[in-house]
């Protein structure tokens, strides 16, 4: 089996850990285990009963509490519908292959996750593209996909939020994509990684999961973004029992248990869920804000403004490909951003724009931007 080389990933293990500025992280502020026990309401007995575990496997497919704690997060699912991964990339490594055999007709998105189009290629899959493009809004178009599925189709990918862009794909669209895939009963598979962290109110941030919407959806979950809990290297599936029975088979191949200490953690975010989430709301929009007077403000860049996530695409002007860019711009200032190239989108740059809860840190790393942008005049 073949596989591309995964560009944001190779980017990100090369360059984060030397930058002053860094603009390319997507996660929002990632907590301490302090912040984390302090924002729960707990205290030493946190320490106690991690001192009295016996570190076995634990719970295979994750803890039931845990699980019960995901559970709230849709309408739908229930403890037999979840298991636990080993990260979003995990579980949408395991829905893919339990889903995909060669010969298989997959559509997918572009730019989005490279897991969701690569993956299947490298199963033997036939990848059709459906290309985003800033003038939708940076949302499929439904025609393109119809117009695909027409061929037949197995599986449709998307990602919502859409990571690089932050467009956000509202109940209507989606139900327009689970129209397409209900015709040709095809299986829908949605990362979700930045659910909950839509630009709205708490309450009001988390868009309709996909597992909820259709009887073949599949939606993937993750305690990296909206929980700031990357460290802890916990994602989750959400799908119809049967499925979840299949990846299970194929997760005792390469995950057995996920560890622990991290479920007992992620059981103590999911289950103090709106204080972890009004905290990260606050640092998005405070965020979001900064970004966007800085858009408007340097008249080399132009963008989509996000709805959602922590990540936006940006369109720059300069007769440069988007590696040298962000190169250049790293040893010269000190800033990371990520090449529109590492997602296959030349001529665009991602920014995260959360990785700092003093929006000081990203409006000084936006000033270098424009300090480099400069060079071009």
């Amino acid at each position: 089996m073949h596989i591309r080389d995964f560009g944001v990933e190779m980017w990100m293990n090369e360059y984060e850990n030397d930058c002053t500025y860094n603009l390319a992280e997507t996660c929002v502020k990632s907590l301490t285990v302090d912040e984390l026990v302090s924002l729960a309401g707990r205290g030493d007995d946190v320490w106690d009963d991690i001192r009295a575990m016996q570190l076995t496997y634990g719970a295979i497919e994750g803890s039931d509490r845990l699980r019960t704690g995901i559970s709230g997060l849709y309408e739908t699912i229930g403890l037999p519908n979840i298991t636990i991964t080993h990260g979003a990339i995990g579980a949408n490594d395991l829905a893919i292959n339990a889903l995909v055999d060669p010969g298989d007709h997959v559509i997918s998105v572009l730019p989005t996750y490279q897991q969701l189009y690569s993956i299947p290629e490298s199963l033997g899959a036939r990848v059709s593209i459906c290309h985003l493009k800033p003038e939708n809004g940076f949302l499929p178009d439904l025609d393109e996909m119809r117009a695909f599925a027409q061929d037949g189709v197995k599986l449709i990918c998307v990602n919502n939020p859409n990571n690089p862009s932050g467009a956000v794909m509202g109940e209507a669209f989606m139900r327009e994509i689970v129209a397409i895939a209900r015709e040709h009963d095809a299986w829908v598979l949605c990362d979700e990684a930045y659910r909950g962290l839509n630009h709205a109110p708490y309450g009001q941030s988390f868009a309709p999961a996909m597992a909820d919407l259709y009887e073949k959806g599949v939606s993937v979950g993750s305690f990296s973004k909206t929980f700031s809990l990357a460290g802890l290297r916990l994602g989750w599936v959400a799908a119809p029992e049967e499925l979840i029975t299949r990846i299970s088979r194929r997760r005792d191949y390469n995950t057995i248990s996920c560890g622990m200490i991290d479920d007992y953690l992620a059981t103590m975010a999911i289950e103090n869920r709106e204080a972890l989430l009004r905290r990260n709301l606050k640092i998005v929009a405070d965020n979001a804000a900064v970004l966007d007077e800085w858009v408007q403000s340097e008249p080399r860049i132009s963008y989509v403004a996000p709805k959602g996530g922590t990540t936006a695409f940006l369109h720059y002007d300069a007769n440069i490909g988007s590696v040298t860019f962000c190169k250049r711009l790293l040893d010269e200032k000190g800033v990371l951003l990520l090449p529109g190239s590492a997602m296959d989108m030349e001529g665009w740059l991602r920014i995260g724009y959360c990785y700092a809860e003093d929006t000081s840190q990203l409006g000084q790393g936006l000033a270098l931007v424009s300090e480099f942008l400069r060079n071009f005049d």
